[in-house]
């Protein structure tokens, strides 16, 4: 987790912050520190944007911001005072914190941790690549839509000390690897180094995955999808016991994985025993808001985990099996209880499937297999895709191979393997979510897919993943 600190003012911090807001699940904490409203866009920031407005060029007023410690500061300000003042103030509290500062007026400061981005030979350096009979710099080569990024890599990184040969690379290529200024070319045996930067090509939504691969550090999850989970109660048509089972397991997988807050939402509340357990919750990192006024969730699921960055929804087989539409609708991973608790669970299994849906979803899969502690397998069955299957396997041996964590190939010829987790009680399996789950069952008794029959396990624990992009 890193802190970024942002002073900005203009039109141009304006566009940065809109663009650094798109960019949010990167994972950072972001401070912001603004002094006239136009500099700020015309939406809500995400929670970890945290938004101040005063005079930056104030040392007193700057005390409390500096008390943190921040891996990086930004600059992006109008006027040249502001921007020396900005800086003069930075560097009474930190001598050596990483200046980004945008210089439109031609500073000098003798500032080895400083760095000058000159916005006027940036446009310049633009505007030359028009002229003709000259070579075209790096940024503009190809379509310019994103099928070149160049990333670099860092130190906790599952990338770290990897062969690029040992790197699958389906639907994109590293390129290049820069190392201390150099160029070096990618033969199979190079190995890659903390703080390499690749120059990596491809389709730009396969990029996209692969640069939050490689910037991710293990253990991130419930990441990319939010940094919350969520938790609905409906007093009015759930149990005791089933509410009292859905909240264990909830607590369980907020201090298993790497989320920041669990919400507990609640509505048509019963005054109960469990109604002052659910209560007595309450921390700084659980949430509990009792809704006295909605009587049903249907757009307030949606609602709830859009405004709250909900990247975990945790509910049981009843709630899943009435609402699978809704739920599929959020486009959120959706833990979907079972009979026994979380904690018990040894293993985690896939059943095969899609070979381009489950490749997508693989890292998170072992992300999660990871926190909780599970051992994980996958099940081959299916003898008439011979070639895809063995392709599949390949891919989850390399990404094991990144998590330092062994999967267990498990092959079926005949024994259809469906029908043996029916008496296992140890099992999460992980499930590709496809908007097909919502209609008849019957539909999905004929299909080759073994996760279109996912309800005859429907008594085990489920992860249900939406397909990334």
């Amino acid at each position: 987790m890193k802190k970024i600190l942002i002073i900005a003012d203009g039109i141009l911090a304006k566009y940065f912050l809109e663009r650094a807001v798109s960019l949010s699940n990167d994972n950072n904490d972001y401070t912001i520190i603004y002094y006239r409203k136009k500099t700020l866009p015309d939406f809500a920031f995400p929670e970890n944007f945290k938004v101040y407005s005063f005079d930056p060029t104030s040392f007193e007023k700057m005390i409390p911001i500096m008390n943190e410690d921040y891996y990086q500061v930004m600059i992006a300000v109008s006027k040249k005072l502001d921007a020396a003042g900005s800086y003069k103030n930075i560097r009474q509290f930190d001598k050596k914190v990483p200046i980004y500062l945008v210089d439109r007026w031609g500073f000098e400061f003798e500032d080895k941790y400083l760095t000058l981005i000159e916005s006027r030979e940036i446009i310049a350096y633009r505007f030359a690549d028009f002229l003709p009979n000259t070579p075209v710099t790096a940024q503009n080569v190809g379509l310019a839509i994103g099928e070149i990024m160049d990333v670099q890599v860092p130190v906790g990184s599952s990338y770290v000390y990897r062969h690029v040969g040992g790197i699958e690379q389906t639907k994109w290529r590293i390129a290049a690897v820069y190392r201390n200024n150099t160029l070096l070319l990618p033969k199979p045996n190079l190995m890659i180094q903390p703080n390499d930067s690749l120059l990596i090509v491809g389709a730009p939504n396969i990029l996209q995955n692969v640069y939050k691969s490689i910037k991710k550090e293990l253990g991130q999850f419930p990441l990319p999808f939010g940094s919350n989970i969520y938790c609905l109660i409906d007093m009015k048509n759930m149990n005791s016991l089933r509410i009292e089972k859905l909240l264990d397991d909830a607590l369980y997988l907020h201090v298993k994985l790497n989320s920041k807050k669990l919400y507990i939402k609640v509505i048509n509340p019963t005054y109960s025993p469990v109604f002052n357990k659910i209560k007595e919750l309450m921390s700084d990192d659980v949430d509990v808001n009792i809704d006295y006024y909605n009587y049903s969730h249907e757009h307030m699921y949606q609602t709830d985990v859009y405004n709250l960055n909900i990247g975990l929804c945790v509910v049981d087989k009843q709630f899943f099996n009435s609402n699978i539409k809704t739920l599929f609708e959020c486009e959120t991973p959706i833990l979907k209880c079972g009979q026994i608790p979380l904690s018990k669970l040894k293993r985690g299994i896939v059943l095969g499937g899609n070979i381009d849906d489950v490749e997508k979803n693989s890292s998170v899969m072992f992300d999660v297999s990871t926190q909780l502690n599970l051992k994980m397998q996958f099940y081959d069955f299916d003898p008439d895709n011979f070639e895809e299957k063995t392709a599949l396997i390949e891919h989850f041996e390399n990404i094991a191979k990144l998590y330092e964590k062994k999967i267990e190939v498990v092959k079926r010829d005949e024994k259809n393997p469906i029908l043996e987790f029916r008496k296992a009680t140890d099992i999460l399996q992980f499930i590709p979510f496809y908007e097909a789950f919502a209609k008849s069952r019957m539909l999905s008794l004929f299909s080759a897919d073994l996760n279109r029959v996912h309800f005859i396990l429907e008594d085990k624990c489920q992860l249900f993943l939406p397909i990334l992009e």
